[in-house]
């Protein structure tokens, strides 16, 4: 029989996964958008890849991505650079707007996002991946998680697709979701920080002190490196 521990980690655990598939059903839809056979020619000819019906995925009703787009990988041998097509919800309600990092190799600013974990662990696993919480410095300022997958087209890694979700629309959605429960609980990423928490002292963003995690392993949660515990009254409430 399954305790009641159980099934409410059961409960939580799904709860988390179907939010998740909901944002990669989004970039499944930038992923198929990319294969078309005119933006696979954008992707070649270093022309444009993604048209306007893209970017009006985050008009969606529904949708819970704040951005979303493609991050192409450089072709040196062929002249093409660091380039990306990332749109991003305003804040204040304004229209979308286009981001625009700093991509200049000679610049102060640069920003190599061929070094970043959503680019590199998808180029280098094949596998779609989760990163964050973490502020945005190099685009937004906001405090995101961001869900990216690989694109291979002819057999090359050709970039990734991928969304942003803001930590707080995230936890918004999940805990409406989920309604009252009779325990804490606490959702790490693989880094052992804190991805969610409805426990007062485990705050989003910080990090799991060591030896504060006596549940072991967790249960994981599928498709992501995250794992989630509920939480007692002298384990990850401890400070």
């Amino acid at each position: 029989m399954t305790s009641p521990g159980g099934r409410e980690i059961a409960r939580v655990r799904a709860a988390v996964s179907d939010v998740v598939e909901q944002v990669f059903g989004t970039v499944a839809q930038v992923h198929a958008a990319v294969r078309r056979p005119a933006a696979r020619d954008g992707l070649h000819t270093g022309g444009t890849v993604l048209d306007h019906d893209v970017r009006e995925l985050l008009h969606a009703p529904g949708q819970l991505a704040v951005g979303l787009g493609l991050v192409v990988a450089p072709r040196p041998d062929e002249e093409l650079p660091l380039r990306l097509e990332w749109w991003q919800l305003d804040p204040g309600g304004g229209p979308l707007r286009s981001l625009e990092p700093d991509l200049r190799p000679t610049s102060l600013g640069y920003y190599d996002y061929t070094a970043t974990e959503w680019f590199d662990v998808p180029r280098r696993t094949g596998r779609r991946h989760v990163v964050g919480p973490y502020v945005d410095v190099h685009g937004t300022g906001r405090y995101l998680l961001t869900l990216t997958e690989p694109v291979v087209v002819d057999g090359e890694f050709v970039g990734v697709v991928g969304a942003d979700v803001s930590v707080r629309r995230f936890e918004n959605h999940l805990l409406a979701l989920l309604g009252g429960l009779p325990a804490p609980f606490v959702l790490l990423n693989d880094e052992d920080r804190v991805v969610l928490s409805t426990a007062p002292r485990r705050l989003v963003g910080s990090l799991l002190p060591r030896g504060a995690d006596p549940l072991g392993a967790g249960a994981g949660v599928p498709g992501v490196p995250w794992r989630l515990h509920l939480v007692g009254d002298a384990t990850l409430l401890r400070a």
